[in-house]
């Protein structure tokens, strides 16, 4: 496979990746020209992927972004071609959380003021005196990655740290010594210095805006390292000529270059969007991305995907082996309903409950449309078919099970029928187990191939399944049966070693079955 260097990474990013695939350092070209001829593409931020380039790129599986963000991708186009859109949000931590401190230091002692006034002859140790930080509350907007960075540092600093994120568990908050408060007007409440660190929505764009600064506190200095847009900059200005926010330092602003009303202030520090400029940050990003573009061509799990759920390298490794079940189980139960359902529930009991569940449910999916949809499916576009086909998806409330430890379940609804099938995994080895199937429960590991068959519990029908297949030459591996009653329904659930002939399976079906169905679960997305 081939993959496009557009810019600059680090060399040992470029190495990685000449080890694996035929790699192009390139530049120059007219990338319209060129971009259908890779699987891979690696940029940084001069780049713009619209959709009228992705829609060139026929081979493209993978668009790796070396640095944060995304916004110079078209991430739902490259998504409807089921491409992996990848970024490297690690690669900056350390050096965004290292400059918010710096901004933070120099805004409470007036470093860049005094040092300004130095280099122009004066000498004002009166006029730009400050504050120290220590027994200081910082509040933190935002407590994501570079948000603890900052609140660990600011705990060395002997801050108290007040911080605001609905989607961080409390005992995050706990392990880096922080309070965690229940609104953002608590943290507005309690803040001498405000730190942003909140992605860019629809409800943060321009939410530090002139009510916002009403409700902080009298003198309050503001850091934002994040993203400019989150700040009303014309309240900013008036708040800070009013003496309502004693400070500002900023190192992102709405629009870039600046050259706004801020830089004619004096109590306002300005730097330009370097927070993630290091040559520390810019090596390691190259080094990350190589490492995600390797995955998504090798068919890995790709962690910094940001069209495919991200989950935790620490719930990885509980979760990672019910992924592959759970494309299974999903590829089972749309077999089950004939191929069309009009709704998919999941639901996940036991420990998984606990854990972020989204991955195992794009799994199913992607095990449920796999070869039955007139484009390839993946993890990325694996969700977008299902709602194209108007497919409803949901989790259902998930439970304990009572009888394993973990369990995945999967329910294919079809005009009012329901389809159900259960598994989970065994052994140290994690072998994939059916438990449940139509309504019963039967014990069986999930081979690629599979009969499942429902039948009326009478004498002799294991005898005349049996002597069927082995008329056919096929080998039954394994089988399992289950009835609810003795004389009432029963399933017969068997794998065998290879394909039967269409004719078996209409003749199964003519010796009195309910139903028959040959499943091939070795195609299922896994």
């Amino acid at each position: 496979m081939r993959v496009l260097i557009r810019e600059k990474i680090a060399e040992p990013g470029i190495r990685l990746l000449q080890e694996k695939f035929d790699v192009d350092v390139d530049g120059d070209s007219q990338l319209e020209d060129v971009i259908g001829d890779y699987e891979g593409i690696v940029i940084r931020s001069a780049t713009k992927l619209t959709a009228e380039l992705i829609e060139r790129a026929g081979r493209l599986k993978v668009i790796g972004r070396a640095g944060v963000g995304v916004d110079n991708v078209d991430v739902a186009a490259a998504t409807r071609r089921g491409i992996v859109v990848a970024n490297a949000p690690e690669s900056t931590v350390v050096s965004a959380a290292e400059h918010t401190i710096g901004l933070l230091v120099a805004l409470a002692r007036n470093i860049p003021q005094a040092h300004a006034a130095l280099r122009q002859g004066r000498w004002e140790r009166s006029r730009w005196g400050g504050v120290e930080l220590a027994d200081k509350t910082l509040g933190v907007l935002g407590f994501g990655r570079i948000g603890q960075q900052v609140g660990r540092r600011a705990v060395g600093l002997r801050m108290r740290v007040v911080a605001y994120d609905p989607f961080v568990h409390a005992e995050r908050f706990r392990d880096i010594g922080a309070e965690r408060a229940e609104s953002i007007e608590d943290v507005f409440a309690a803040a001498d210095f405000l730190t942003l660190h909140q992605p860019l929505t629809s409800e943060t764009r321009g939410a530090i805006n002139a009510e916002a600064f009403a409700r902080m506190r009298d003198g309050v200095r503001i850091v934002n390292a994040a993203r400019g847009e989150l700040i009303d900059e014309p309240a900013l200005v008036d708040a800070l000529k009013s003496g309502k926010v004693a400070a500002a330092a900023l190192d992102v602003f709405a629009q870039e270059p600046y050259s706004g009303p801020l830089l004619e202030l004096d109590n306002v520090v300005l730097t330009p969007h370097l927070a993630a400029s290091t040559d520390e940050a810019q090596d390691r990003a190259g080094v990350i991305i190589a490492e995600q573009v390797a995955a998504a061509l090798e068919g890995g799990l790709v962690s910094n995907a940001v069209n495919i759920p991200v989950v935790d390298p620490a719930d990885l490794e509980v979760l990672g082996p019910y992924i592959p079940l759970a494309a299974k189980l999903g590829r089972l139960a749309m077999e089950l309903a004939g191929g069309m359902a009009d709704e998919f529930v999941l639901s996940y009991d036991g420990g998984l409950s606990a854990f972020d569940t989204r991955l195992l449910t794009v799994a199913a999916l992607n095990g449920a449309f796999a070869g039955r949809v007139d484009q390839p499916v993946n993890y990325v576009n694996a969700p977008l078919i299902a709602a194209e086909r108007g497919v409803d998806v949901r989790e259902e409330q998930r439970r304990q099970s009572r009888d394993f430890t973990n369990l995945v379940r999967v329910e294919a609804r079809r005009r009012g029928e329901s389809f159900t099938v259960a598994g989970t995994t065994i052994g140290s080895e994690d072998r994939q187990w059916l438990v449940s199937a139509l309504g019963f429960e039967i014990e069986m590991e999930l081979a690629p191939l599979l009969m499942l068959a429902r039948y009326d519990d009478v004498p002799g029908v294991i005898g005349r399944v049996g002597t069927l297949f082995g008329e056919a030459g096929v080998n039954i591996a394994n089988m399992a049966v289950s009835r609810t009653r003795q004389g009432g329904k029963a399933v017969m659930a068997f794998s065998i070693d290879s394909e039967p002939p269409p004719d078996l399976v209409d003749r199964i079906r003519g010796e009195g079955f309910d139903d028959a169905r040959f499943i091939d679960l070795g195609s299922g997305g896994t």
